[in-house]
C-alpha cells in the first residue's frame, strides 16, 4: 500500500475550524496519509498544535483523541455561556442583543463568564487540552503559526520550539473580542489579517511537493450579498480569504514566470523557483456548503453544532480521497495559474 507524505495549509475561520478538525479526522485515519510540514492561523493554529501534540504522544489514535478533546471543550466553554446568556438575559443593560448568530453571542458572553478581565477564554481550553511540550518535541512534521504584528502590521511566524499558548492565543487573537498578546515585548493579532494561513514557509522550509489546502472560505460566491449583515459578512470573508489569495497569486506568478521564459531550473540557485514550478497543489474546501452550519439550530447545544461542521469536514475529506488520492505524487489538482492569474 503506496503512502504519500503532504504538508498541510490550515484557514482559520472561527467555529467553522471544526469542519478541519473533521478533515484532519479522515485524513488521520488513511494509514496512506502522512504529514511533513503544517502551517496555520487562528483557527488552523489550534488545530495545527492539536494535530502534533497528539501525534508526539500515541501517533494517529492520540492525534485523533486530542482533536476531539480540544473541540469537546471549545463546546463545554460556549454550552457555559449560554447558560450565563440565560441568567443575566433578563437584566437590563447587563449584556448587548446578540449581532450576531447565536454561538457567536454565546462565545461573546464566554468571554466575560470564563475570563473575567477582559482575558481570552480560549486560554484556558488550550491549557486544558494541547500539551506544550509535546508539540514542541515534534518530529514528524515541522510546524508554522502564523500571527500580525500589530505595530508594523507584518507577519511573523513561529516554527516548531518557538511554539506556545500565548504563540497560539496571537495566532487567533481578534482584536475586537480580545486583548492583544504580548510576545518578546511586541503586541500581535490574529494571523489571519496577513496570512490565512501562509504558505511561504511551506515553500521555503519544506521538501515535500503535494500541498493541501483545507480552506473553510469559499473561493467564490454565486450570488452578490444584498443585506447590510450578508455585505459585512462577505466583507469579512474577503478580508481573511485575501491574504491566501495574494500568496498563491504570488505563487502563480512565479510559476508561469519560469514556464513562459523557459528557464533552466537545473542552473538556477533559487530552491524556491524550482518549489514553485513543481509543487502539487491541491485543495479541500468548505465553501457554500458551510453557510446552513453558520449559526446552530435554535434547540441544537454547541457540541452538536461543532459535530455538524466536522462531519462536513470528514464526508468533505472522504470525497477528496475517493477521487484525488491518486494524484497524489503524479498532478496536482488545483491549477493556481488559470485560477489565480485569468480573470
Amino acid at each position: 500500500m503506496k503512502s504519500h507524505r503532504i504538508d498541510l495549509a490550515l484557514q482559520g475561520g472561527g467555529a467553522h475550524g471544526a469542519f478541519t478538525w473533521g478533515v484532519l479526522d479522515r485524513l488521520l485515519a488513511d494509514e496512506r496519509i502522512r504529514f511533513g510540514a503544517v502551517s496555520g492561523s487562528s483557527a488552523g493554529s489550534m488545530n495545527a498544535v492539536a494535530l502534533a501534540a497528539g501525534w508526539t504522544e500515541g501517533g494517529r489514535s492520540a492525534a485523533r483523541e486530542t482533536l476531539r478533546r480540544f473541540w469537546s471543550r471549545v463546546a463545554d466553554a460556549m454550552h457555559m455561556a449560554r447558560w450565563a446568556e440565560a441568567w443575566f438575559g433578563a437584566a437590563p443593560g447587563m449584556l448587548e442583543p446578540p449581532s450576531t448568530s447565536p454561538l457567536q453571542a454565546a462565545w461573546d458572553i464566554a468571554q466575560a463568564w470564563l475570563a473575567p478581565g477582559g482575558g481570552n477564554p480560549l486560554r484556558a481550553v488550550l491549557q486544558e487540552t494541547v500539551d506544550f511540550e509535546l508539540v514542541r518535541r515534534c518530529t514528524e512534521m515541522q510546524l508554522f503559526i502564523g500571527a500580525t504584528n500589530v505595530r508594523s502590521g507584518k507577519l511573523r511566524v513561529f516554527r516548531g520550539v518557538q511554539i506556545g499558548l500565548d504563540e497560539v492565543l496571537a495566532s487567533a487573537c481578534l482584536p475586537v473580542l480580545f486583548p492583544a498578546v504580548e510576545i518578546d515585548g511586541e503586541a500581535y493579532w490574529d494571523g489571519g489579517y496577513m496570512a490565512n494561513p501562509s504558505i511561504v514557509p511551506l515553500l521555503a522550509e519544506s521538501s515535500n511537493l503535494d500541498l493541501l489546502l483545507v480552506q473553510v472560505h469559499p473561493s467564490q460566491r454565486r450570488s452578490v450579498p444584498r443585506t447590510p449583515m450578508q455585505i459585512i459578512d462577505r466583507i469579512n470573508e474577503i478580508s481573511f480569504h485575501g491574504a491566501l489569495v495574494k500568496e498563491l497569486r504570488s505563487f502563480a506568478i512565479l510559476r508561469k514566470l519560469v514556464r513562459d521564459e523557459g528557464i533552466d531550473l537545473s542552473q538556477s540557485r533559487s530552491p524556491l523557483l524550482r518549489k514553485a514550478d513543481a509543487l502539487r497543489v491541491h485543495r479541500i474546501e468548505g465553501g457554500e456548503q458551510l453557510d446552513p452550519l453558520a449559526s446552530a439550530e435554535p434547540q441544537a447545544t454547541p457540541w452538536q453544532h461543532l459535530l455538524d461542521l466536522h462531519r462536513a469536514g470528514h464526508a468533505a475529506a472522504d470525497q477528496w480521497l475517493a477521487v484525488h488520492f491518486s494524484d497524489l505524487g503524479r498532478r496536482g489538482t488545483v491549477d493556481i495559474v488559470a485560477e489565480f492569474l485569468q480573470d
